[in-house]
């Protein structure tokens, strides 16, 4: 993951970079050193000192994450930032850099995920921990997949050129079930529906049919199912990682969000503290035996941190059934500090208090009897002879903005060793809290039914909950009017309507702090059988909100996916029973999408059982205007060609090795090739002359002498009557034409050059500078979202010509 991101502040703030398949970040990280680098290093200050250029992440792996700190308006100064700016939009654009905050990506890094494995990011938007998860998802695909490929190449008719060092050195036994592709999958939740569509938009980029997006309050996920095998009943699926980077407080980032430092109230966490704890709790329940749970904040509160660690391990059954995992071996060069093992509580009103009792003895002699606002028991250390008084906090990672340059950030790794059935909240007071301590809890969580079976149902609220001193203390003391009822914890709704993990606020509202919500075995894929699911409101309309697609299979019989395989001479090894689309009637309409077979198990499994899907798979197909009726009108898309490529027969390949035949493909858009222009194309003109109309596969395959063209890629090529064009985005080619050439040229569009002053109107637009662009964390804030079938038909409409 290569990282740069400019930012107003002095602290460092990055961007991960790698494409989910192949070696892009090794490519991108190359030029970094080569071709920027050595001209920013030559800058000088006005007073002689050099400008710092950006330097690899001391403790990320195999220097693909990167940093800077240099202010905007020194890169606003000299020519050869302005070159290292367009290369960084260039390539964010494309998906080859991620921005994403330095401390962001630890959690990610101690999941210990390898291909294969089922993962689940529980608050996911807007997504750049959940790329992270993706990206080691594919780990080493591109090549397991062309030693697959390359096993029956000669048997059926591929020319794959090479072998290539990647590909001899692929391991097959990785990931082995299905021909090289990523059998593995992740899940990226979140709570609200418009955050949702930003995720998809961030992981869209990555052309994963290994992603499933869903729309849930995480406190209460869903169990998924899974078919039934043999005529048994159906399992449910437990997942072998699971992230949960919670809704937190955010007084860890205070070094670039200025508020933290004058809105900052000691009940900022108080109100998210449960909340944590039954996403943790929900966490430990959807995950198999052996697996790891990661859990986060952004917060140096004990009240969202080890707190919420003891209180999740009390309620799964103690450290025999959950283990805090010992990471200190773990990314080496990261400086941290252990968890805390003792800490005193805030309330409110900024009283401290050290323990349970101190609280207790206060309900009891004050005159209304109650417990000081938003104060739980669970909050506070565990008392000597408890069950988990001795847990290992010292495992829990302390990331404080002052060691590394960094943001602060809180880290614990915890291990599922054994199935339990969770306590429920009311149960945990009853056994521990006097009377009238407990009249003043706080909100309670229904008892968990009994059980059969390992899994356990959401954590779910109850109706009342009890009053404490906030609700009945004078409003004068806040400020504010009085409230007639509050809630005395933050549910995942009110916790995520803000956008990116940023400040939200709780019903408490005007009087206090903004509240940050973030942003940002070894066995694969156990699985039990839960209760089942009691919601069941359908898969399509939503209540108050816009209605989602159904996700729908194609069968392998169905006219259009055999006319496809005709065209394409697609091998029968593909695997043709994973077409998607997305409509009702389940016929093709506007686009035809792929996903994994575990995936299209779930969508099938689980259609009309009130679990909210707003994403999955790529997009393989869009329909085209063909020129004639012996041309396919599905055309391959970008996103899709990848894992499709290595299927398509002779037929339907052209073959580029020439660097300069690459380039005017990417510069010119619709170039003729009639009347023996066909000729300007050198190696492939006679191939493109004879190659029947629509669409076709340009697999480019470097000779390895240039060490700027040494990348294989396949992309869909688009041949009319008189042209042929490239099927990309604007930015794709750009993007390639800066990487490879180092070339800022204008596209040439031989369509629209009729129209040259609106050409020249749109090319005078102000270009972008990275050092404004916002992070995935801070576009979060942005409303804009667009719905699934706006999206399709906000498509770039490319011409047949």
């Amino acid at each position: 993951m290569l990282t740069g991101r400019l930012s107003d502040a002095n602290s460092p703030t990055a961007s991960g970079s790698a494409a989910p398949r192949g070696n892009h970040a090794l490519t991108v990280k190359n030029l970094l050193q080569t071709r920027y680098i050595p001209e920013i290093v030559k800058i000088e200050h006005q007073d002689g000192r050099p400008v710092e250029p950006p330097r690899p992440v001391p403790w990320y792996p195999d220097e693909l994450a990167w940093w800077m700190t240099t202010p905007k308006n020194v890169v606003r100064k000299f020519p050869p930032f302005a070159a290292f700016q367009k290369f960084l939009v260039s390539e964010t654009s494309v998906g080859n850099i991620s921005r994403q905050e330095v401390v962001s990506m630890i959690p990610p890094m101690l999941m210990d995920l390898r291909p294969g494995m089922t993962v689940l990011d529980m608050c996911a938007a807007p997504g750049s921990k959940a790329a992270q998860l993706l990206e080691m998802i594919h780990q080493g695909e591109e090549a397991r997949v062309r030693k697959v490929l390359r096993s029956y190449a000669q048997e059926d008719g591929l020319d794959l050129g090479a072998e290539t060092k990647e590909e001899m050195e692929a391991d097959l036994e990785a990931d082995p079930s299905d021909a090289g592709r990523a059998t593995g999958m992740l899940v990226a939740n979140d709570s609200d529906y418009k955050r949702g569509h930003m995720l998809v938009h961030q992981l869209k980029r990555l052309s994963s049919p290994n992603l499933l997006v869903t729309n849930h309050d995480a406190t209460q996920f869903p169990s998924i199912r899974l078919p039934a095998k043999d005529g048994k009943k159906p399992t449910y699926l437990k997942f072998d990682r699971i992230l949960a980077d919670v809704p937190c407080s955010g007084d860890g980032t205070l070094r670039k969000n200025a508020n933290i430092w004058k809105d900052w109230q000691p009940g900022s966490a108080l109100g998210l503290h449960l909340t944590q704890i039954r996403i943790l709790v929900r966490a430990l329940q959807l995950l198999k035996v052996g697996g790891r749970v990661v859990f986060s904040t952004c917060s140096m509160n004990p009240v969202e941190n080890e707190s919420v660690v003891v209180s999740a391990i009390e309620r799964c059954g103690g450290p025999g059934n959950v283990e805090i995992v010992d990471c200190s071996s773990e990314l080496p060069n990261l400086k941290r500090y252990p968890g805390l093992k003792d800490w005193k509580i805030m309330d409110k009103s900024a009283r401290i208090w050290s323990s349970w009792k101190e609280v207790e003895d206060f309900a009891n002699e004050s005159a209304e009897g109650v417990i000081p606002g938003r104060v739980v028991e669970t909050m506070f250390p565990r008392l000597e002879g408890s069950d988990c008084s001795d847990l290992p906090l010292e495992r829990c990672m302390r990331v404080y903005p002052h060691m590394q340059d960094t943001g602060g950030f809180f880290i614990t790794v915890l291990e599922k060793k054994s199935e339990f059935k969770a306590k429920n909240e009311n149960e945990i007071k009853e056994s521990k809290q006097p009377a009238k301590a407990e009249a003043s809890a706080d909100v309670s969580v229904a008892a968990t039914p009994s059980e059969k079976v390992a899994e356990e149902a959401p954590v779910k609220e109850e109706e009342a909950p009890a009053k404490t001193e906030a609700e009945v203390a004078p409003a004068e003391t806040e400020g504010t009017p009085a409230k007639t009822e509050e809630k005395e914890d933050v549910t995942m709704d009110d916790a995520s309507t803000n956008g990116n993990k940023r400040p939200l606020e709780s019903e408490e509202a005007q009087d206090q702090p903004a509240k940050k919500v973030k942003t940002d075995s070894t066995e694969p894929s156990a699985v039990a059988t839960p209760v089942p699911q009691v919601n069941q409101e359908g898969s399509k309309p939503r209540r108050n909100g816009p209605v989602e697609e159904a996700f729908k299979y194609l069968d392998i019989s169905h006219p259009t996916v055999q006319s496809i395989k005709e065209f394409y001479h697609i091998s029968k090894r593909f695997p043709d029973d994973r077409y998607m689309v997305r409509n009702e009637m389940g016929e093709p309409a506007k686009a035809i999408y792929y996903t994994s077979a575990l995936l299209r198990d779930i969508l099938v499994e689980n259609e009309g059982r009130g679990i909210k899907f707003i994403h999955g798979g790529v997009r393989m197909y869009m329909k085209q205007d063909a020129p004639s009726a012996d041309v396919c009108r599905w055309r391959i898309q970008a996103e899709g060609m990848p894992i499709l490529q290595g299927y398509v027969g002779e037929p339907r390949v052209v073959h580029l090795h020439n660097k300069e035949t690459f380039r005017k493909l990417l510069i010119e858009m619709f170039p003729r090739i009639n009347d023996g222009k066909y000729e300007r194309f050198d190696e492939i003109g006679e191939r493109v002359r004879d190659i029947g109309m629509g669409c076709a596969v340009l697999r480019v395959e470097p000779d390895g002498t240039d060490p700027d063209f040494n990348e294989r890629m396949a992309l869909p090529l688009w041949k009319s009557i008189h042209s042929l064009n490239l099927m990309l985005p604007k930015e794709d080619r750009s993007a390639m034409l800066l990487r490879i050439f180092n070339d800022t040229s204008p596209l040439i569009n031989i369509v629209t050059q009729k129209h040259a002053p609106k050409a020249v109107e749109e090319d005078s637009k102000e270009e972008v500078d990275v050092a404004d662009l916002p992070s995935p964390e801070e576009s979060a804030d942005v409303e804009v979202v667009t719905e699934p079938a706006k999206e399709a038909e906000a498509e770039d409409k490319m011409e047949t010509a």
